[in-house]
């Protein structure tokens, strides 16, 4: 035998109930198995847990601290029962999201919350790599990517249709043109992204497909240390054309070997289901009709 939660259940019942048939109702079980998880618990320690006075069973100094951790014990399976329903409301439920750029996907998340500002938001952001594992690993529930494969594994819909352009500091004469090619690129330092960048995919296919093989002037792992190395004159970088909201003083200019567009997607398991997963998707739908206005205001 063992100290059980059945157990350690019945004893904080009876103890408010003052007696084994009022333990036995709260419980919904009956009264002799209520009795005997009493009673099995005190013979097998030696101890005692309750004092019988005028028919009415008091608990010991002991068994209050035992009805203590049954407290905090209910406290925890209340808790879990939040956590494992808190996907299937649409009050006071949470969703972790994975972004790979900050936009479209914060936009979303904006409009979002404005149709169900109860909703808590938890973002991870990575590169595209990191956030599809996170996915897979249902590390996150949904996520915001370009160019993710048709995979039977994801329910996707589309976010919005965007190219990679390439980013430069206002002096650079290439911010007055109204587009460069891959050879031109070749002259100035380059800024590239890690492995696992989505954007990173697309600007090497576009300098081999042009039959170049630069070497970058700088290689970083996040689109911010990109933006960051541009806005500090080191060099032309790459990114999403709408993958931020910032307007400062970086140009985006599009090149014509990165004209084609891809789909950017929301996309969680297929086999994860719930009221506020089916929600999220529904606001996809509905910001795609504003897409326009929210990508270029």
């Amino acid at each position: 035998m063992s100290v059980t939660l059945s157990r350690i259940r019945a004893i904080n019942a009876v103890a408010a109930g003052g007696s084994y048939a009022e333990g036995a109702r709260a419980l919904k079980i009956s009264q002799p198995a209520v009795a005997r998880h009493v009673k099995e618990l005190e013979a097998e320690f030696g101890v005692r847990l309750f004092d019988r006075k005028n028919g009415v069973l008091y608990p010991t100094p002991l068994c209050n601290e035992l009805c203590d951790i049954a407290e905090r014990m209910a406290e925890a399976e209340r808790e879990a029962r939040r956590i494992l329903s808190r996907h299937n409301t649409l009050l006071n439920g949470r969703l972790t999201i994975g972004l790979g750029n900050s936009m479209p996907g914060m936009a979303l998340v904006a409009q979002f919350l404005k149709r169900h500002p109860s909703i808590e938001i938890a973002v991870e952001t990575g590169s595209h790599e990191q956030i599809t594992k996170a996915v897979l690993r249902r590390e996150v529930d949904v996520a915001v990517l370009p160019d993710v494969p048709a995979d039977g594994r994801f329910r996707q819909a589309l976010l919005a249709r965007q190219n990679v352009v390439a980013i430069v500091h206002p002096d650079s004469a290439l911010s007055r043109e109204a587009s460069v090619t891959c050879e031109r690129l070749m002259a100035e330092p380059l800024i590239f992204r890690t492995r696992g960048s989505s954007t990173q995919r697309v600007v090497d296919r576009a300098f081999r497909a042009a039959g170049f093989e630069p070497v970058p002037f700088l290689t970083l792992d996040t689109r911010d240390a990109v933006y960051e190395a541009v806005v500090n004159g080191l060099g032309v970088g790459f990114m999403w054309r709408f993958g931020t909201g910032r307007t400062d003083v970086v140009h985006r200019v599009p090149v014509s070997d990165m004209h084609r567009e891809y789909d950017e997607v929301v996309f969680s398991l297929a086999d994860e289901r719930s009221v506020l997963l089916d929600a999220f998707f529904t606001s996809v739908e509905a910001f795609r009709k504003d897409a326009d206005t929210l990508l270029r205001q």
